[in-house]
């Protein structure tokens, strides 16, 4: 008995020191990104782990039991009574005579071997037309919800919207686990796409808001791609290995457990967020974000939704029909369907860490690393349907990873950017407009692809969709000039350095909250509080940080009023 109090009291201990690393705007952050990270890898590994198990479940659901039920009673002896008329008639036609009477025949037979009923033929194309109709209602109901949700995380903050997202993609992942009908895995997609409208959406917009600096956010963004990357590829073989031992329930109570976890998460990590964004978007004085259809206005970024959209082309007409060709073509199991998604997490993440590099360095070159990434995914594709074994089949998947990859890390800090420099700071419209081109390229891509198929093969399939990504390259030749934006004179000197009273009509706002939780204008004569051009400048630019405030050298930590035990500080009310 004595022993319950100190476990109690321990707990209690524990508890205690997680809020308080919580309230530190460091360690907030990276929990932010991992609660962030977690849920972007649920949401893409329930969209993918359904590629080996629906297709054939679907067809081994529909698919007729051969009918072997014949009669194979005794055989009975039949007596059958007949009345003949023989005639005789002499050649000289004298006379004839004719006798009646009664003959008994029997007749046996001996009942046949029961023989097992061919099926019907599969006919492929009008079950890949079922299937790509199954995959695009999660893209179709996103794209629907999508404009809405942007909005209202622009509105109502981050948090609320993650946690529906979480709620309604736990709900679906249950019904998917108990599904039997077509029906009730329609509804159960269609429900997963109303949750990724509000789980994706907002976990773009978190990370780029609370990573302002450009360099700090691209690595944010890469590593968040990461784990979208991860729950795309290691989705098939987990999903195909459990479903061949264990049966389709499991892999989905397994993503339902650890989608419940991460909403645990949340809750737990955006406590102090909560009342932090609850004083800001009361404030009447807040920046309003620029509404969606101006932001689809802009040039620049309505490229890079196209660009965006044709990245995800190939997955998308490819993840409805390539396991049906792989089982029809080659005879291959559910695990080897699975199987071949998973080597290709290896070379996204170099992609992903490439493309952060080459930013880092050369930022006005992310439109070249785009260009080529969409070529890469083109050729790619060209060579899948040669393949004549499912191992072949791995090394062109690499290949369109690898290009998927430069096209993501380069252009969803770029949506970042162009709203930092030519709109308002408010991200949530931004990167609906991004969860808009992925729902695109899903909404339709799985319909046309199995009617393409059925129409044309799966060889012309895959050119169409080289042709569709080497065409849309050349068109990022149109942000070339997106980093080359006219500055004012020594902008940063203005900003940080000068009277504020020299140039009274150009101040920037702490968008993330300063004091008291409010959007605060740079003191730049007290001093009192930090931005993030002050901290570029005194930033090495190889620090290697992935946190924007504090900044580090070395060991030591420059105080800028976060995190301090000083009642300005807004973690620590």
């Amino acid at each position: 008995m004595g022993y319950a109090p100190t476990f109690t009291s321990k707990v209690q201990l524990l508890w205690e020191r997680l809020q308080d690393k919580v309230k530190e705007p460091v360690a907030q952050r990276r929990l932010i990104l991992i609660v962030v990270c977690i849920a972007l890898l649920l949401d893409n590994m329930l969209y993918m782990v359904i590629v080996p198990i629906i297709p054939n479940f679907l067809r081994e659901m529909h698919e007729p039991v051969p009918s072997t039920k014949i009669d194979d009673s005794p055989p009975v002896a039949t007596t059958t009574m007949t009345v003949v008329q023989l005639s005789t008639t002499y050649p000289n036609g004298s006379y004839s005579f004719f006798k009646k009477g009664w003959y008994n025949a029997t007749y046996e037979y001996t009942p046949a071997k029961p023989t097992k009923l061919p099926p019907p033929p599969v006919t492929y194309g009008n079950e890949g037309g079922a299937i790509g109709v199954l995959f695009a209602s999660k893209a179709i109901l996103q794209l629907c919800v999508n404009p809405f949700t942007g909005t209202l995380i622009d509105r109502i903050g981050y948090d609320v919207p993650m946690m529906i997202g979480l709620v309604i993609m736990f709900l679906s992942t249950s019904v998917f686990a108990f599904g039997k009908s077509y029906t009730v895995l329609f509804i159960a997609r269609s429900m997963q796409g109303i949750g990724s409208a509000f789980a994706d959406t907002s976990g773009l917009a978190m990370i780029a808001d609370r990573f302002t600096e450009e360099s700090e956010r691209t690595k944010a963004l890469g590593i968040a791609l990461a784990f979208i990357s991860f729950g795309c590829l290691f989705a098939p073989p987990l999903g195909g290995i459990l479903y061949q031992f264990a049966g389709k329930t499991v892999p989905f109570l397994v993503l339902a457990s650890v989608c419940l976890i991460d909403g645990i998460l949340l809750l737990t990590v955006m406590k102090p967020v909560r009342l932090e964004m609850s004083m800001l978007f009361s404030d009447p004085d807040r920046p309003k974000g620029t509404p969606i259809y101006k932001l689809l206005a802009d040039p620049y970024i309505l490229v890079c939704a196209g660009a965006l959209a044709m990245s995800n082309v190939s997955l998308a007409f490819l993840e409805p029909t390539i396991s049906l060709w792989m089982k029809d073509s080659m005879g291959a199991d559910e695990w080897e369907i699975g199987f071949v998604w998973l080597p290709a997490f290896i070379p996204h993440i170099g992609g992903v860490y490439l493309t952060v590099k080459l930013a880092r360095t050369h930022p006005q070159y992310q439109w070249l690393m785009a260009s080529v990434g969409l070529a890469i995914e083109g050729l790619f594709c060209f060579f899948i349907p040669f393949a004549k074994a499912y191992f072949v089949v791995i090394f062109p998947i690499m290949g369109i990873c690898f290009g998927i990859a430069l096209v993501d890390t380069a252009l969803l800090p770029m949506l970042g950017y162009v709203v930092d420099t030519r709109h308002v700071s408010v991200y949530g419209s931004v990167y609906a407009i991004a969860d808009i081109s992925y729902s695109l390229a899903y909404a339709f891509g799985p319909i046309v692809a199995g009617s393409v198929v059925h129409a044309i093969g799966f060889l012309w399939l895959n050119v169409i969709i080289m042709l569709s990504n080497v065409a849309y390259a050349p068109v990022m030749m149109t942000l070339r000039k997106m980093y080359k934006y006219e500055r004012f004179d020594d902008e940063e000197d203005v900003l940080v350095n000068s009277d504020s009273l020299a140039h009274p009509d150009y101040k920037t706002y702490v968008q993330n909250g300063g004091p008291n939780g409010k959007p605060t204008p740079i003191n730049v004569e007290g001093d009192d509080f930090a931005n993030h051009l002050r901290i570029a400048n005194e930033r090495p630019l190889y620090s290697g940080e992935i946190d924007c405030y504090p900044p580090t050298h070395g060991s030591q930590d420059v105080d800028y009023g976060y995190g301090s035990r000083e009642p300005q500080s807004f973690y620590n009310r």
